[in-house]
């Protein structure tokens, strides 16, 4: 049989894989069941390993011989219900049809071979001594369950094409119709196409929202809402450019404004099928290796090497990669807006660096042939003085990147330029519209040089992007309000032409607070107070409908108020039940002791909204609160099957299957969160809590097995080392 792919397969297959909305190319819910089952199906079988490594010598109780045969029919059941879905899709896409299908037989076939195996109640009575199960025929149930992962990971990839499928389908409708709304002549016809490309936006924005939310490469992840972020924006510009430009046909500023909201939002939605499909076109390359931060990382990792292995790299690549890293650090001393003292000391720390090298390559040539304790000695401290100095260049053009960027936003605070361009716009004046139409283009230079230099003290990839972002946008949106303003300034009577510059100034100001929100972010990751688990709010928010309504405090009535405060009174004494257990652990910084605490403070915040009180105020709110309490138990469950790796099978068994009840809970929650209920709050927010509820009271439980677990397992260790050293002492009589 051919090597199948282990659980690392079905977990790269469930990377790759997106969702895809109800209502959508399959029927509603499919590839939200999909995962649903897989998820339920994974843990399942990683207690077949479980069952697997039972020792053929060991006593077989019936609490032991109970819990394998639970399992094996669980997993049957998860298989038959993966199978379903499977050929639902499949019917659902005739192309990929026989290749699911094939899948779902071997899913079938492998599931109901471990629910034979597994039913093994049977052995402790002499009639049935030769039955085959899991302890006489343990080879059987490996290859069933390589068979199963195997066929699952098929099911998954062949559904994450489909998916990707219909995300290009949906692209390639957006595209078609924006190129009927190019060449639109009337405004009755671009009324009916944009009601339709709204519709078409609305698909786009669930399917490409639904990839982004499963994306596990942060990288990815931010690039994708990047290019969502400019197709929400764009869809606002492009209504009102369109207006102006069927108003004034013959004007080429209303034409030249509309051209590059069309060119932007096409770029983007080619950003989102590379994203998507994971190509890049023409062989590009990506860019985020150039920052000069990234750089002295890596450059200072394979120094540091040479402490371990000092024939690691050549002389020349050492100095050559040194070479391009201060070659980067033009982009600040070459900026004219960089201060005379920034760029004195940027040279400076620039000429230190070669010369350490220069001292470092030296030691390192004589310790390559002389292995002595001084040449070794040597050797250290000249790593550690190259490390500091370029430690210092990192500080230095960090702080020259967060002044300059501080006291430009502080300039632009009152956007003097947009309004000026907006006064003499609706007065028609030119003269003043050319002046500052300068003005601004200068400011969007200054913000342009700014972004790029942030980007290279960034620190992290998703900030990296975002700063891609902001250069972008600031580079289009500036030369895109100086058309709209010349628009206005030729029409100054024009309430469209007006409206349009609005649209475009917003777009601007919004950018403007965004970059305030960044400066902060850059600055907790060089001071090191933002942890990698956490999201940045400077990155661009996914699409939402109705962008024009914000979320106001839902108030339910008086009588879902009681049920809700009823709910959230269980949940309250739950918290306190939670605390209770984990004051029993000595060591409080242990991974369940962690995710424990933060769940309970997580749903001690749910019980104050259901009071009305604490921070949590609308339903937004609310959900944003679920997704981090489902993602905390998910990461519990985690840390626990690592904690019973540890324990004896089964004791083991007994802990994965208290898992095996939260697992489900966290994902359903996830699904709930993510279900739209139009004019039904209170019913989501109802099964929300009611599911947090449950949690709770299996995290109870949980930390109490554990705890109890843990200290068998204390006891068991010291009574080992206890005997180990009485025979220790013994033998020495």
């Amino acid at each position: 049989m051919a090597a199948s792919p282990g659980p690392a397969g079905v977990a790269g297959a469930r990377a790759a894989r997106g969702s895809s909305p109800s209502g959508f190319a399959f029927d509603s819910g499919l590839e939200i069941k999909t995962r649903s089952v897989e998820q339920t199906l994974l843990p399942l079988v990683s207690q077949i390993t479980t069952l697997i490594n039972h020792k053929d010598n060991t006593k077989k109780s019936d609490k032991t011989l109970q819990a394998i045969q639970r399992v094996g029919k669980a997993v049957n059941l998860a298989v038959g219900r993966f199978v379903k879905v499977g050929e639902a899709i499949a019917n659902e896409n005739w192309d990929l049809k026989e290749e699911i299908n094939i899948a779902c037989i071997e899913a079938k076939q492998a599931g109901e071979t471990i629910a034979a195996l597994t039913d093994v109640t049977g052995l402790n009575h002499p009639e049935v001594d030769g039955q085959i199960t899991v302890f006489t025929d343990k080879t059987g149930v490996i290859k069933a369950a390589r068979l199963l992962l195997s066929s699952v990971t098929k099911v998954l990839l062949l559904a994450d094409r489909v998916v990707i499928k219909q995300i290009i389908t949906s692209r390639n409708k957006v595209l078609a119709t924006m190129e009927r709304l190019e060449k639109v002549t009337s405004f009755q016809e671009f009324v009916q196409i944009f009601s339709q490309f709204g519709n078409e936006m609305v698909e786009f924005a669930h399917l490409t929202g639904d990839r982004q939310n499963d994306l596990k490469d942060e990288k990815k992840k931010a690039k994708m809402a990047a290019a969502r972020a400019v197709l929400e924006k764009c869809t606002m510009m492009l209504l009102t450019a369109s207006k102006t430009c069927l108003r004034h046909p013959n004007c080429d500023s209303a034409h030249k404004n509309k051209e590059g909201v069309f060119n932007r939002m096409k770029v983007a939605l080619d950003k989102v099928i590379e994203i998507v499909t994971d190509c890049k076109p023409h062989g590009e390359t990506d860019i985020s290796s150039t920052s000069i931060f990234h750089a002295i990382k890596e450059f200072k990792v394979n120094i540091e090497a040479l402490r371990e292995n000092p024939y690691l790299q050549s002389k020349e690549n050492f100095s050559a990669t040194l070479e391009v890293i201060l070659e980067q650090t033009e982009d600040f001393t070459d900026c004219a807006y960089t201060s005379h003292e920034h760029r004195e000391r940027i040279l400076e720390l620039c000429g230190q660096a070669r010369v350490e090298l220069q001292q470092l390559l030296s030691v390192w040539m004589q310790a390559q042939s002389k292995k002595t304790k001084s040449i070794a000695e040597e050797l250290e401290l000249t790593i550690l003085k190259i490390s500091h100095s370029l430690n210092e260049l990192k500080k230095e053009l960090h702080s020259t990147a967060m002044q300059l960027a501080t006291e430009l936003l502080k300039y632009h605070a009152d956007h003097v330029v947009l309004k000026a361009l907006k006064l003499n716009g609706v007065e028609g004046n030119l003269e003043a519209l050319a002046e500052y139409a300068c003005k601004l283009s200068e400011q969007k230079d200054q913000l342009v040089e700014t972004c790029r230099l942030l980007r290279h003290v960034s620190g992290t990839e998703p900030l990296e992007i975002t700063c891609i972002h902001a250069e972008e946008t600031f580079q289009v949106t500036g030369q895109q309000i100086i058309s709209a303003a010349e628009t206005l300034t030729l029409h100054p009577s024009s309430k469209i032409a007006k409206e349009n510059l609005d649209v475009f100034c917003e777009a601007w100001e919004s950018q403007i607070s965004d970059m305030s929100t960044l400066l902060r972010e850059i600055s907790d990751v060089f001071e090191g107070r933002r942890g990698e688990k956490y999201g940045y709010l400077s990155l661009p928010k996914p699409m939402k409908n109705n962008v024009n309504k914000s979320l106001k405090p839902d108030k339910p009535d008086s009588e879902e108020q009681a049920k809700i405060a009823k709910l959230g009174l269980k949940l309250g004494l739950l918290t306190s039940d939670a605390d209770c257990e984990l004051e029993k652990w000595e060591d409080q910084e242990n991974e369940i002791v962690r995710h424990g605490r933060n769940m309970s403070r997580l749903a001690y915040s749910l019980y104050l909204f259901t009071r009305g009180e604490g921070p949590l105020k609308t339903s937004q709110d609310l959900i944003h609160h679920l997704e981090a309490f489902a993602a905390e138990g998910l990461k519990l469950t985690s840390s626990v099957q690592v904690f019973s790796k540890q324990l004896k099978d089964d004791d083991k068994l007994m802990l994965l299957l208290e898992i095996n009840k939260l697992i489900p809970l966290c994902h359903q929650l996830q699904t709930v969160t993510k279900t739209s209920l139009q004019n039904k709050v209170f019913l989501k927010v109802d099964k929300c809590i009611t599911k947090t509820r449950s949690m709770m009271a299996l995290l109870v439980q949980l930390l109490s097995l554990c705890y109890k677990l843990l200290k068998k397992l204390q006891m068991e260790n010291s009574r080992w080392v206890s005997v180990t050293n009485k025979d220790s002492t013994d033998n020495k009589t």
